[in-house]
């Protein structure tokens, strides 16, 4: 057993849910994170032999397990020149009233910190995801500003340098305002030895929350000044869950066969709705009406139980009273591989969670797996099943695994309109059993799934998320949209970086660290997908130059100013391309600086062929990563002669033929929404989607798309070249 496992085990036999500073400090040092010379003393009397062979000025602090926050109890003194301040500032201590009272240990006396930046590290073990760890400024900024940076860990060299340069006061660390410049190097160690694959944080999981601050960083290193370790026994190991095997999850999105419970002879429930949508949709396989005493439910021969079912079922759609399902699963006799519960009252419900159990272990003894309770349940077009009406039929490559059957429908029919087609859209509910991370999974080893969507309001394991998604299995784009963002534990954290962790900050630090993006609303969830499901993805030159080609005058000038948010440049063209689109000799009023901000008059040119010409000199001159095409469509109507819409699409189509994968291209279709110009509009986005271009109704929501794009792209540069 190592020394801070014996400190560690020693503290928590005796009860102390935290160690010493002394204790604290001397696990640094054994990590080598330099800290204060320093010696322990009982009373102000021994100082004076005690500071032989330390040099001021010193620092003296209470040591008790009943004062947390020693400065807050005024059990800290700074500054003190010699022994005989020491003693003094002892016996001015021990006399404070929440000291006298308290079981003070002795007084910790050191050697004071050259002056230098101040910094806080800290750790914590999230309830989520499990350890992470922070680097902040000190001071004001994290105090008022909350200037920090999180992470999962374990962290990486790279990680760690990333946290320090996303600061918004990093460049204090490089010695601006005259500060002495830090060393970053120290830092990272610093961070590592904590957080790292062999850090402390995972090496030693009693410890639940380190607060290293401050620490001093200077040009030659740094000294961790003060240490705060909270401890708490370590949860039993889970036992270990079986991989599933191999293609488990296929009966699921293609069932051969579907029984049914719910459905009525007599009057029409939600069972039988979902019946008459399976056969509008197409389902191929065999229905199963199970009813107890009915002998046909819509023109199908129901059958009494499972057991009297000609064959294995690999999907069950459950729409009976909570209280009975646990038995019928039960009773399944292994002739059901899925079983989907549409019924609620369950954990969802306060006092459902032993009929949850229950269920699922009914499941389980039974031998099937179940989706939800509490949730509408699939939408798979390659096995013809839905949950909604009117559902696109045509086999996608967008994956989808929803916890709300009601935005799954919302997700499904606005992406319908939108242009997204779907490989499967899995409603999840309590996911009680198949959980977000077995969809995952399934597909990001699915060939008919390109990109991955999810909404999540509870990932259960985040730290199995995590893995995953950082993993070798984690091939494809993932776009997350959350819900329910309730802070875990920030009322009750007993340090600073307790109290600023918050799953805002490690849902951040999760984006940072795998290939996932994280989005705020479903519009802005369905314009990512959709990019995502049209471009292909450039890690070797992650998107960042824009261009912007269209008519609109202000707007562009807007857009240039919202792409500039995203991290995305709409910059001026280099000479060679400036001179290139000015030797066109295009009509008055046509700016070709990037924005190319084209009038109508411009665009007619050629009864609109004059884009193919400007398109093609923008990608054989200019250094592009993006095109966005804006058309105010209302200022094409009323000038008579050619309507040049189609033939920009035109231009569009063939210029990305010319050059194949040099640059993502989009199209922005703005209406003043009128009946005529609406209609007009569909017609176009359908010709844009045809031809592979995602079309959006403005440009704020194609820079948010584009901006997804980048940081998939560069978490995508930062795994491969990891």
């Amino acid at each position: 057993m190592s020394r801070a496992e014996e400190m560690i085990a020693g503290a928590l036999a005796s009860g102390r849910a935290a160690l010493s500073e002394a204790e604290g400090k001397r696990i640094l040092a054994a990590s080598d994170i330099a800290v204060p010379r320093s010696i322990m003393v009982r009373a102000g009397e021994d100082a004076a032999a005690a500071l032989a062979d330390l040099a001021g000025p010193f620092a003296v602090k209470v040591v008790s397990p009943d004062i947390l926050h020693k400065s807050d109890s005024g059990g800290v003194r700074l500054g003190l020149a010699d022994a005989a301040s020491v003693r003094e500032a002892i016996v001015a201590i021990s006399a404070l009233p929440a000291i006298s009272t308290a079981r003070v240990e002795g007084f910790l006396v050191e050697e004071m910190a050259a002056p230098g930046t101040e910094l806080v590290i800290g750790a914590l073990r999230d309830p989520q995801f499990g350890p992470a760890i922070m680097v902040g400024l000190g001071g004001v900024f994290v105090e008022i500003l909350e200037d920090v940076a999180f992470r999962i860990c374990p962290i990486s060299e790279r990680d760690a340098q990333e946290m320090l340069a996303s600061l918004r006061g990093a460049r204090l660390l490089d010695g601006a305002r005259g500060q002495e410049k830090v060393d970053r190097a120290a830092v990272v160690r610093a961070l590592l030895a904590i957080g790292g694959e062999d850090g402390l944080m995972l090496r030693h999981p009693a410890i639940v929350e380190i607060d290293v601050n401050p620490v001093i960083a200077r040009g030659d290193g740094l000294t961790a000044v003060d240490a705060r370790f909270i401890l708490a026994p370590p949860a039993p190991a889970a036992e270990p869950v079986p991989p599933a095997p191999p293609g488990w999850l296929d009966p699921l999105f293609a069932p051969r066969s579907i029984a049914v419970y719910g459905a009525s002879g007599s009057t029409v429930t939600i069972a039988n709705t979902f019946i008459r949508r399976l056969r509008d949709f197409g389902y191929p396989g065999t229905i199963y009406p199970i009813h107890p005493s009915a002998a046909e439910i819509e023109g199908l021969r129901a059958y009494p139980d499972l057991a009297q079912v000609p064959e294995i079922v690999d999907y069950a759609y459950i729409a009976i009273g909570a209280q009975n399902i646990p038995g019928v699963l039960e009773h399944a006799g292994r002739r059901l591989k899925f079983a989907q519960v549409i019924s609620s009252g369950f954990a969802e419900t306060e006092g459902g969670e032993t009929l949850q159990t229950r269920l699922i272990e009914a499941a389980r003894r039974g031998g099937a797996r179940v989706l939800g309770p509490n949730c509408l349940g699939l939408y798979s077009p390659r096995g013809g099943v839905t949950f909604p009406a009117s559902a696109p039929r045509e086999l996608g490559s967008v994956g989808i695994v929803s916890q709300s059957g009601g935005l799954g429908t919302d997700i499904i029919k606005r992406g319908q309109w939108r242009g997204l087609r779907f490989s499967g859209l899995v409603t999840i509910g309590n996911s009680a059993d198949v959980t977000p991370i077995d969809l995952l999974r399934f597909y990001f080893a699915d060939p008919a799934t390109r990109v991955i969507g999810m909404y999540i309001e509870d990932i259960k394991d985040g730290r199995a998320f995590f893995d995953l998604l950082r993993g070798k299995e984690a091939t494809k784009p993932v776009v997350i949209l959350r819900g329910g963002r309730s802070e875990h534990g920030r009322a009750a954290a007993a340090s600073h970086t307790g109290a600023l962790a918050g799953s805002e900050r490690l849902w951040g630090a999760l984006a940072q660290q795998t290939g996932c993006a994280l989005v705020e609303t479903v519009d802005e969830f369905i314009d990512s997908l959709l990019a995502l499901q049209y471009f292909e993805l450039r890690p070797e030159r992650p998107t960042l130059d824009v261009v912007l080609f269209g008519n609109g005058g202000g707007t562009s000038v807007l857009g240039t100013d919202y792409f500039a948010a995203k991290g995305l440049r709409v910059a001026p063209f280099g000479p060679e391309a400036r001179a290139a689109l000015e030797a066109l000799k295009l009509p008055p009023g046509t700016s070709v600086a990037n924005p190319i901000d084209a009038p109508v008059r411009t665009l007619q040119e050629q009864e609109g062929r004059i884009a193919n010409e400007i398109l093609d000199l923008v990608y054989r001159h200019a250094a592009v990563d993006a095109v966005v095409m804006h058309l105010n469509l209302a200022a094409f109507s009323g000038r008579g002669g050619v309507d040049p819409i189609d033939n920009l699409f035109q231009a569009a189509v063939t210029i990305r033929q010319r050059y194949p994968g040099q640059a993502h291209f989009a199209v922005v279709l703005r209406s003043d929404g009128s009946g005529e110009l609406d209609d007009r509009k569909r017609a176009y986005r359908e010709r844009a989607l045809a031809a592979g271009i995602p079309a959006y109704d403005e440009i704020a929501p194609a820079a948010d798309a584009l901006a997804v794009v980048r940081h998939l792209e560069m978490q995508m540069s930062r795994r491969r070249d990891a």
